[in-house]
């Protein structure tokens, strides 16, 4: 029977968190790095990377690099190839708010959300960032896990893949619905290969993501309101899930969209 410190070892493993400079993406950092991964984080924050990077400590660097921009993410996965040896782990994370609803969460119509109102260059954007950036990384990350012995693609996706939400930008849920069925292709594609590709579908956490709003009292009570258990996600609570899938002990899941949400999607259905 394998051990438990077996079971989860990620000891040496070559890692890529994007946009790992906060939040969910910094957790998945922290908890790979404090169990001895060495850990490349990409995001397009030079000055939060700088310091996410010293606060984590160990073998952990970074690259300032702007997830849309795929020479430079080529470039990106090359070097880190380079320096670790190969890749073996990559956590597609990076994502953005593309701009307020069409509602306010104290229920009232917001004009710059509705459809017709909605700059072209804000829409191209959050699919750029949250859609075909995925696309982006999972293609590199592909082009070094090949000739190895595989790896493990994780993509953090949503809740709002799954369901409708009036208070978050129009083009948020299309992306991440596209995602889940990006993922679930991947899988069926990749598995020949030794390559497993999963989706974490988190509910409201308390991260940078939309200014950080659910820092905001008001903001934060609509959302606790969906939650089962009373409260909305704090970014520890996602590292046990990230460490589970990217170690020996998440070796049978693939192609699995995993909820992560304190309940709030069985209230919203």
């Amino acid at each position: 029977m394998a051990k438990l410190e077996t079971m989860f070892d990620v000891r040496g493993k070559s890692v890529i968190v994007t946009g790992g400079a906060s939040g969910i993406g910094r957790a998945y950092a922290e908890i790979l790095a404090e169990h001895g991964a060495k850990v490349c984080i990409f995001d397009i924050d030079p000055e939060g990377l700088d310091r996410t990077v010293a606060e984590i400590g160990g073998d952990t660097w970074g690259q300032a690099v702007d997830v849309g921009d795929r020479p430079a993410m080529a470039a990106a996965f090359d070097a880190v190839a380079e320096r670790h040896g190969g890749i073996d782990t990559v956590f597609a994370n990076a994502g953005i708010d593309p701009g307020p609803g069409f509602m306010t969460v104290e229920g009232e119509r917001f004009a710059d959300g509705e459809i017709e109102n909605i700059p072209d260059d804000q829409w191209d954007r959050g699919i750029e960032i949250n859609l075909t950036s995925v696309y982006t990384t999972v293609k590199n990350a592909v082009r070094h896990m090949k000739p190895g012995k595989g790896g493990e693609i994780i993509v953090t996706s949503s809740i709002a893949g799954l369901i409708n939400e009036s208070i978050v930008g129009t083009s948020y849920m299309p992306a991440k619905a596209a995602v889940n069925h990006f993922v679930r292709h991947m899988a069926m594609e990749l598995g020949a290969y030794g390559i497993r590709v999963n989706a974490i579908l988190p509910g409201p956490f308390i991260t940078n993501i939309a200014g950080g709003r659910l820092r905001n009292k008001a903001d934060r009570a609509a959302f606790e309101a969906q939650s089962l258990i009373g409260r909305i996600g704090d970014v520890e609570d996602i590292k046990g899930l990230a460490l589970l899938l990217s170690s020996p002990a998440g070796a049978y899941f693939t192609g699995s969209l995993i909820v992560i949400d304190g309940g709030a999607l069985n209230r919203l259905t």
